[in-house]
């Protein structure tokens, strides 16, 4: 009522509130270090940077702060960004007393170095933003990092990782990081004689001038700068040094010195490709790493590469050091030591260069594997020292495939198998070694559901018992025999051999196979007995199969590094009965040392060296002419030190499985005199 003068008042007090403007409002420290903050956290430089005070942004431009931070934390790879405040009680609300006030915080971070972790203090003044109050932060340097001041860099130094070497087993070294001399110009002493001198050095390098120019064209290239162009021997400088701008200089580079011999063993190692790069990027590589490409360089990229070393340190406005803000150190790469015995592997090699082939050596009491050999090979040197498209063209068109590792490839072992097919006739209860088999002509069939298919053999020899068999290699013999298991026992009992098995072994082997889906029928079976059908198998898997013979009917296990001798003693025990092996291990040596052998030619006087040979004939249908691989498998059985396994491809003509004898049996012989 109006005669309530209170009322009156009241309502009157009410109506003068709504009338007057709005309040200003003042941010509470708290919040606003937490929008800072939360900024920071994002990588949001731009929002940051609009929380600085006036007299932060006189000091810096957004553009030089975002900059900064960005140049920073790029170049030191930051990851797992974390920034914590700690906000004193008085800070979580207005502040009405103080112009400036401080807030702790701590940072932890990750770098390509390691962890960065420091505490610092901020800095806040108490600003106005159009009516309101606001709290801004007064900037430096140091909030990045402690040690920070203005006018210093944070800078990155790296230390590439010493690749480890791989070294056979008596320390010889199969690759290592060695000196090699690097042939280049000097762009400002090329002088007016340029374009002649580049012609000139494209010439004599196997070069385009073209690639010349565009190696003098990169961005980086001053008149001062050295630019490399190839690595050359030493020996052949003298023929560059009367050419103007040009000069020399030494680095350390992969090198492989067993070149050719064992190029396809080692692989080689590259530059690493951007789809490689995306791959691996999370396990620390970067863009101009190198990796390994091929060969024990891939397979034991992890333990080779080693680790880089980083450290990310201040320096100040002259350049001098000061503080080191983390630092990981360099771990040289691991060396790989072999069971290979790099001499033995070149010997091998020596023997089979001429030729397209593969071969194993092991020593067959212990599994190690003492040499492995692809023939043709490469240069793994020429990769390094970087392939000219020429070079390259020429290694890929050549017929003879150098760059396919055929030592992983299985091919028809031919009559080599044939001591399997005795080994599991025998154990199966199906072959007589006494009997003496009847068997009349050079050509053999099952009965007319065979058609016009037939077994050959090279010797018309009757009657035929096993020994027989294995020195004149009897086709006719093993394929009856494989015929009497029947396919589905001949298939089970080759699988104690590991047929069908991948090999125990890090090195990516083909599988040996007895078949491709199964045994089709008798021909196929019969032809499996002597090796043929859709059998192959490795030159390694051969030598493995053939080393029960020395070890009481077990396979020994394979392996390829000197500290994994012994570790597993047998990799198919008991594939065959012990007195099997034993009598197979006779038969062999008979067939070699007997005259009229097809495996005389690889005894060694003084050694009782026991064999079989193999020729395998690759061809679509019977009577066609097509390609024969030779195969030679050997050991001394009085000293059964040493085991080769070796195919030559293409021996038709040459002498079939004797072209390979002779050569093997070099290989005993010169082992014997002190390569070993």
């Amino acid at each position: 009522m109006i005669r309530n003068g209170k009322t009156l008042a009241g309502i009157g007090g009410i109506l003068l509130l709504l009338l007057l403007p709005a309040c200003s409002q003042e941010e509470t420290p708290q919040h606003a270090f937490e929008a800072y903050v939360s900024g920071w956290q994002a990588l949001n430089y731009e929002a940051m940077y609009d929380k600085l005070s006036p007299a932060s942004q006189t000091k810096i431009s957004k553009d030089d702060f975002v900059k900064k931070y960005e140049s920073v934390y790029k170049g030191i790879e930051m990851t797992d960004l974390t920034v914590k405040p700690a906000f004193p009680e008085e800070l979580q609300k207005p502040v009405k007393n103080k112009d400036e006030v401080s807030v702790p915080f701590h940072v932890e971070l990750n770098t390509l170095a390691g962890p960065v972790k420091f505490d610092q203090t901020a800095h806040l003044v108490k600003g106005k933003k159009e009516k309101d109050t606001v709290w801004q932060v007064d900037w430096s340097p140091s909030y990045l990092f402690p040690q920070l001041k203005d006018g210093d860099k944070v800078r990155v130094q790296s230390t590439e990782a010493v690749r480890g070497e791989i070294v056979d087993r008596r320390g010889n070294k199969l690759a290592y990081n060695g000196p090699a001399k690097q042939i280049g110009v000097v762009p400002g002493k090329l002088g007016d004689a340029a374009e002649q001198t580049k012609a000139k050095l494209a010439g004599k390098l196997g070069m385009k001038v073209e690639e010349i120019n565009q190696k003098l064209s990169a961005s980086w290239v001053k008149p001062e700068s050295f630019v490399p162009l190839a690595y050359i021997q030493d020996g052949e400088t003298e023929a560059y040094t009367k050419l103007p701008g040009v000069t020399f200089s030494s680095k350390e580079i992969r090198t492989y010195p067993f070149d050719e011999a064992a190029a396809h063993l080692t692989g080689y190692i590259g530059q690493i490709s951007a789809e490689e790069l995306k791959k691996l990027q999370s396990e620390g590589y970067r863009t101009g790493d190198v990796i390994g490409k091929a060969g024990l360089e891939q397979i034991y990229e992890k333990q080779l590469k080693g680790q880089p070393g980083y450290k990310i340190f201040i320096t100040g406005a002259d350049g001098t050091e000061k503080d080191t803000l983390a630092e990981k150190k360099m771990v040289p790469g691991q060396t790989v030591t072999l069971s290979i015995d790099a001499n033995l592997q070149k010997l091998v090699y020596e023997q089979m260069k001429k030729d397209a082939g593969s071969a194993a050596a092991i020593q067959p009491l212990t599994g190690e594997i003492l040499a492995l050999v692809s023939s043709p090979s490469y240069n793994p040197n020429t990769f390094v020292k970087g392939i000219s498209g020429t070079q390259y063209k020429q290694l890929s068109e050549d017929p003879k495939k150098p760059f396919l590792n055929r030592f992983t490839k299985t091919f028809s072992p031919g009559s080599a198998f044939k001591m399997l097919t005795a080994a599991v006739t025998i154990d199966g209860g199906v072959l007589n070694p006494d009997e003496q088999k009847p068997i009349k002509g050079l050509r053999w069939t099952k009965d007319a559901s065979w058609g016009s298919y037939y077994v050959t053999r090279v010797h018309d020899a009757s009657p035929v018992n096993l020994q027989s068999a294995l020195t004149n290699s009897d086709n006719i013999y093993f394929a009856q025999a494989a015929l009497e298991l029947g396919k589905d026992k001949f298939a089970e009992a080759s699988a104690k051999f590991g047929i069908n098995e991948k090999l125990p072994l890090p090195y990516a082997f083909d599988t040996s196979q007895l078949y491709n889906k199964q045994i089709a029928n008798d021909i196929q079976l019969a032809d499996s007995g002597y090796g043929q059908g859709e059998v192959t198998m490795t030159s390694l898997h051969i030598a493995l199969t053939y080393s029960a013979l020395v070890n009481q009917g077990n396979i020994i296990y394979p392996s390829l590094l000197k500290e994994d001798k012994g570790k597993e003693k047998y990799w198919k025990p008991s594939a065959m009965k012990p007195e099997t092996a034993e009598l197979l291990k006779k038969d062999l040596v008979e067939a070699v040392k007997d005259p009229r052998g097809v495996g005389h030619g690889a005894a060694v006087p003084g050694k009782l060296i026991a064999g079989k040979t193999g020729t395998a004939e690759l061809k679509k249908s019977k009577g066609e002419e097509g390609q024969e691989n030779g195969w030679f498998v050997g050991f001394d059985a009085a000293d059964p030190q040493l085991l080769v396994s070796m195919m030559i491809e293409d021996v038709k003509g040459r002498g079939g499985s004797g072209y390979i004898t002779s050569r093997v049996k070099a290989v005993f012989q010169q082992y014997a005199n002190g390569i070993n």
